[in-house]
Order: structure tokens, then C-alpha cells, then sequence
């Protein structure tokens, strides 16, 4: 099951000799993280290329003054390639993953990727093109940051968790909100107070109801 899993997960899989794909199966490691827990961050080292089988990952920036930035999030059934970052030569970054959920993860080494980039191209095509989609992902981001009122933002990320999780009570604090869209949690308050007196959400103490869909999406 694990192999079928990786062929699905990674399209160069076909492209890969017999002994580099015995390679990745006896050097992949399942792994599971609870909410909360550091995934990746600059002193722990490069750990490697991540497969989300179940749960969330978000990956975040950290300013000097604490204040935290999300830049994109890995659901379940995708990649992340920049906790390889040591794989990646010509880019430079810092970068903080933790499991937004609980996690099951499949994550492939490093040290068992590097050699397999070195001799088969399409490994390092691939590594290199996920990086390309995931930076366009933090230039949106940072386009919300800068163009957009924190009242649309706030209203995106609801409504994009409702559809994802597809249901309209969401356990989220307001604090969480606020580091998702790179926001400080005054603001947030100060919106889904707003969000609540037009009737949009319903507020109760760690979670948000979506009461009125249209109204939100008015909002967008």
C-alpha cells in the first residue's frame, strides 16, 4: 500500500530506476504530529520532502517581533518540498512548519533524496517546480497582506475552511484566524465582531458558525 501511496503522491515515481525506488521505501518514514507540534524550523536540521496523507500542515514566517505570517497551508493528499530546503541550492529561506491538525505524514529523507536527485533528473524537476508553485502561493498571500481590508480576508479564510472542511461550525479561536492571514487578533476580533453584528457568523467561545452564506460571500 505505502508504494501505491508514493506512486500517487509523486509523479516521477515511474521515472525511477528499481533500486532508487527500493531506495525511498526502505528510507521513508511514517510519521505523525499532533496540533500544535513543530514540523520543521531552521535548527532542526533539513528533514526532508512531506506527504500529507491525513490533516493540515501550515507553513509560517516569523518576524522579528514575534508576530507570525502564514504563507500556504499542505492538505491532505499533497507535497511539501521546502523542509528540503538543504536540497534546493539556489534558494535561500526560513521557514516554519507546524501540523495546523493532527498529521499523518509519509516524509522521505533528505539523505535519501539527495543521491536520487544527483543521478535522475526528474526528482530535481520535480522538487524544483513544487518550490516554483509553493513561492506563487506566498506571493498571493503577500498580495492579501498588502492590497486587501483584513474584513475580505478574514471572510476568504472562512469561507475557504467551510467548503474545506465542509461543514459551517469551525473550531477556530480568533488568535488562529489571525495567524493564518497574517493579521494581529485585535484586528480579527474587531472584524468578526462586525461579521457578527451583520449576521453573517454566529460567535461561541473556540469556534465560528457560519450562519449566513450569501451575506459572507457578499464579503469576498
Amino acid at each position: 500500500m505505502e508504494e501505491q501511496q508514493l506512486a500517487t503522491a509523486y509523479p516521477f515515481w515511474e521515472k525511477l530506476s528499481a533500486r532508487e525506488r527500493a531506495a525511498i521505501l526502505q528510507g521513508c518514514v511514517p510519521m505523525s504530529y499532533q496540533k500544535g507540534t513543530h514540523v520543521h524550523r531552521a535548527d532542526m536540521g533539513c528533514k526532508g520532502a512531506i506527504w500529507v496523507r491525513s490533516g493540515l500542515l501550515r507553513v509560517y514566517i516569523v518576524s522579528e517581533e514575534g508576530r507570525e505570517v502564514t504563507l500556504f497551508r499542505i492538505h491532505a493528499g499533497e507535497n511539501c518540498v521546502l523542509s528540503a530546503s538543504c536540497l534546493l541550492d539556489s534558494i535561500q529561506f526560513d521557514i516554519m512548519i507546524e501540523a495546523a491538525e493532527d498529521v499523518q505524514a509519509i516524509v522521505i529523507p533528505a539523505a535519501v533524496l539527495h543521491p536520487i536527485m544527483e543521478h535522475n533528473p526528474y526528482v530535481g524537476l520535480y522538487i524544483y517546480q513544487q518550490a516554483a508553485e509553493r513561492f506563487s502561493d506566498v506571493m498571493w498571500m503577500m498580495q492579501q497582506i498588502l492590497f486587501m481590508g483584513a474584513d475580505r480576508r478574514v471572510a476568504i479564510f472562512l469561507w475557504d475552511e467551510m467548503v474545506r472542511r465542509r461543514q459551517p461550525v469551525l473550531q477556530l479561536t480568533h488568535d488562529e484566524i489571525a495567524r493564518n492571514i497574517g493579521s494581529a487578533r485585535e484586528v480579527v476580533s474587531k472584524v468578526m465582531k462586525y461579521l457578527s453584528e451583520e449576521g453573517a457568523v454566529r460567535l461561541k467561545r473556540g469556534s465560528v458558525e457560519i450562519a449566513d452564506r450569501e451575506k459572507l460571500r457578499s464579503l469576498l
